[in-house]
């Protein structure tokens, strides 16, 4: 616990028990950056998001219920995602 909480003050990311795979973070990276910044306009940041947001819309991509946008990109990207890696993935992005 100490620990976590001396990693948390040092400004480090998330790194509790619910932080998502770092093979997860570098999927979602890719266009988020790893700290929720963005690497292009056209992707939204996902730093300080809400995570039940991030969550709603995770599992609506993965049920194929989002269209438009980049729904083409999005709904691959979750549709292999379990419950518990969108709550880990979410959590993670929404305290950076």
């Amino acid at each position: 616990m100490a620990m976590a909480i001396a990693l948390g003050t040092a400004g480090a990311p998330a790194l509790a028990a619910d932080a998502p795979a770092t093979d997860q973070i570098a999927v979602c990276a890719a266009c988020h950056g790893v700290d929720g910044q963005s690497s292009a306009p056209i992707y939204p940041n996902l730093a300080g998001q809400s995570a039940a947001y991030m969550e709603m819309a995770l599992k609506a991509y993965r049920a194929g219920e989002r269209e438009g946008g980049m729904s083409a990109v999005m709904t691959p990207q979750a549709a292999n995602l379990s419950d518990q890696e969108i709550n880990d993935l979410s959590a993670y992005y929404s305290k950076q």
